[in-house]
């Protein structure tokens, strides 16, 4: 009996964190083939501009990454179940709002929704992480993620050439199962008691200022490398039709190769983070990346984009997990949703500036020297903490502070 509870505690899958993985699971889907697939096939179908569709994108975003602190913050004052419930409808609505209203307004505005509506969720799987599992919750959570992001634009792009109504309620079904799931969240504690553990908002935001400046470490991380993934959103594909020769087939093929190898190693590499530390793991995951999409404008065969495809997401799958467990040392345990929602919003600065600047530098330049900038950035990064790296002792004194 004492082994049998030994091992369900040990099991970093507790009931608690799979609710809110499924939860995550269901709108992430439902998110990804909106803004991936549906959204871009949707406006052309009703002659809306491709201007509207990328402010769109843009807007939901920066609503995405602007909430979440918000939301951080009202998730660790009241009820997770309340607030998930009110941010899944107002995503709803954004939906219906896209595809009920002709109008490139709408699909602005139902963007913009969509990304408040999902914002909490990220935040609440994060605040289930335990202290003893960060490596291996951390790659189980990128690992349901990664799985939700190609399920949703796939079982969409097949219903597209049916029928789009069928495709919208594919979508509105999804989220519709993420909000039934966050109907029945539970609490361990009432708000009450959540009221008497945080402090008040005016002060929380007179200290974000010192402990931005004990993380300052990880702020240039936590900025460029979202900065350099947010280049090649607008480029890769004509990056890999011009350059690197593949038609459309070709291109989800290397799409896939990578992603499978992230979610191959997700899990793995979370483990290694947890038993060896993760100093070694981010630099060689920085390193690798950096190497691999240098050598990708040199590629001309399918053979050798297919192995960097390969290399490419088996360093990513180190990366995740270790760096967003290193950064799960600097969340204080009594505000984990609003310590989260700070983070997230520094790494939003990245992921709203890359595509603009990505599509400037290819217009202005050419596609390739957006993919050498941002290779040259993860370099950057991977010299930036080989040098001067995040140490055990600095997380511990920070957490000791909070």
């Amino acid at each position: 009996m004492k082994s049998t509870r030994r091992s369900i505690s040990s099991n970093h899958l507790t009931p608690a964190f799979l609710h809110c993985a499924a939860i995550l699971f269901f709108t992430e889907i439902a998110r990804s083939a909106f803004l991936i697939s549906f959204l871009p096939a949707y406006a052309k179908e009703r002659q809306i501009t491709l201007a509207a569709v990328g402010l769109a994108i843009s807007v939901h975003y920066l609503a995405d990454t602007l909430i979440k602190v918000l939301a951080g913050y009202v998730l660790d004052r009241f009820p997770a179940r309340v607030i998930l419930n009110i941010f899944l409808l107002l995503g709803l609505l954004g939906l219906f709002v896209s595809y009920g209203v002709h109008a490139p307004w709408a699909i602005v505005l139902g963007a913009g929704l969509i990304g408040i509506g999902v914002s909490p969720v990220w935040l609440l799987c994060l605040s289930e992480i335990q202290e003893d599992r960060r490596g291996s919750q951390m790659g189980s959570i990128y690992t349901i993620w990664l799985i939700s992001l190609g399920l949703g634009p796939v079982g969409v792009n097949f219903l597209i050439d049916r029928s789009y109504t069928l495709s919208f309620w594919l979508l509105a079904g999804c989220w519709a199962a993420g909000w039934l799931l966050a109907a029945f969240k539970r609490m361990d504690l009432s708000s009450r008691r959540l009221l008497e553990r945080t402090v008040p908002l005016k002060q929380q935001i007179r200290e974000i200022g010192s402990k931005l400046v004990q993380m300052k470490p990880l702020v240039p991380g936590m900025i460029v490398q979202t900065l350099a993934a947010g280049l090649l959103v607008p480029v890769l594909p004509s990056f890999a039709s011009e350059y690197l020769a593949l038609d459309y087939s070709n291109y989800s093929i290397m799409l896939m190769a990578g992603g499978c190898m992230t979610v191959l190693l997700l899990v793995p590499m979370g483990r290694l983070a947890d038993k060896w530390g993760y100093k070694w793991l981010l630099i060689a995951g920085f390193g690798v990346l950096a190497a691999c999409l240098g050598l990708l404008i040199y590629s001309r065969q399918i053979f050798s984009t297919m192995l960097l495809a390969v290399c490419l997401g088996a360093a990513y799958a180190a990366v995740l997990p270790a760096w967003n467990a290193i950064l799960s040392h600097y969340v204080p345990a009594e505000q984990k949703a609003t310590g989260w929602g700070v983070l997230s919003g520094i790494e939003g600065i990245g992921v709203i500036l890359g595509p603009i600047l990505g599509g400037w530098m290819a217009e202005s330049f050419d596609v390739t020297v957006t993919v050498g900038i941002s290779s040259l950035l993860l370099f950057g990064i991977m010299l930036f903490y080989w040098i001067r790296p995040v140490r055990q002792h600095q997380r511990e004194q920070y957490r000791q502070r909070s």
